[in-house]
């Protein structure tokens, strides 16, 4: 007989929805975190975001922290040369077009997907904020776009 494989689950469980958060927290896409077959597909957590206001504002935070980690790794993409460079067949070293390439679209896709995501703190014109010494304020190079806004009921 064969074996029956486990059924992806649908019905919303705290302990589910903290588990997408945080690896959303941890810069993982959604659709990434749905391939794993323990967790809901994709459109069942869609689902419960539009159905439970508390879980699409968890949600919502934890993308925001995500968004964090993507800025930590543009600095990482930059700084890492160890595929810049190969040793060609006669022992000489040549420079990697190709890597060099795939470094520099991770880091514009990056940036883009920042901009468009958090444009307050990542477009082009970044927003000052309240008590700000300048055009970007020192809480969203550390935190990202952590901080409450006023008024919003965040």
């Amino acid at each position: 007989m064969a074996k029956r494989r486990a059924r992806r689950p649908v019905q919303f469980k705290s302990t589910i929805a903290a588990a997408i958060c945080a690896r959303l927290a941890a810069g993982e896409t959604l659709r990434t975190i749905c391939r794993d077959p323990l967790l809901p597909a994709e459109e069942v957590v869609r689902g419960w975001a539009i159905d439970r206001p508390a879980f699409a504002a968890e949600m919502r935070r934890a993308r925001e922290i995500g968004y964090a980690t993507l800025a930590d790794e543009l600095l990482e993409i930059a700084d890492d040369r160890s595929a810049d460079t190969y040793i060609d067949d006669k022992g000489k070293p040549r420079s990697d077009a190709e890597a060099i390439q795939r470094s520099r679209l991770r880091i514009e896709t990056r940036k883009w997907l920042l901009a468009k995501a958090l444009p307050r703190l990542w477009g082009d014109k970044p927003e000052a904020g309240e008590g700000t010494s300048g055009p970007f304020p020192l809480e969203a190079l550390v935190l990202g776009s952590l901080k409450p806004r006023s008024g919003s009921g965040k």
